[in-house]
């Protein structure tokens, strides 16, 4: 049993439609812009909610399948959470995190039973 693990799932909405790209090693990956949400009982009493944004990073096979995903979907991700740092001309470095995913399924809107359609990466 391994004393780390980095895993993260996240289950939400995209905010816009999957964005295939390519690095400067010419390797495609794609972009997905996730929201989840929270919320809880504020002071008043009231229901207070929030919302986060995340960018999930899809490399490979994963990365060609997942190009198909369109805004409003509702996925589950699976995947690492990494942090990175850009720098930026005249400003200090800023801090930013997105999640490298290994699984996104899309989740069934109108099936309440929880039917699901897996796009996995193959092990």
């Amino acid at each position: 049993m391994s004393a780390y693990q980095n895993t993260i799932v996240l289950k939400g909405y995209l905010g816009k439609d999957a964005e295939g790209r390519t690095n400067s090693n010419q390797t495609p990956f794609t972009v997905l812009s996730l929201a989840t949400k929270s919320s809880h009982k504020g002071k008043s009493g009231a229901f207070v909610s929030h919302i986060d944004w995340h960018r999930v990073v899809l490399f490979g096979r994963l990365a060609n399948s997942a190009t198909e995903l369109v805004r409003g979907d509702h996925v589950e991700v699976r995947g690492e959470l990494r942090s990175y740092k850009l720098l930026s001309q005249g400003a200090s470095a800023r801090l930013f995190w997105e999640v490298r995913a290994y699984s996104v399924e899309r989740l069934a809107r109108s099936q309440p039973t929880g039917n699901v359609v897996r796009t996995e990466a193959p092990a």
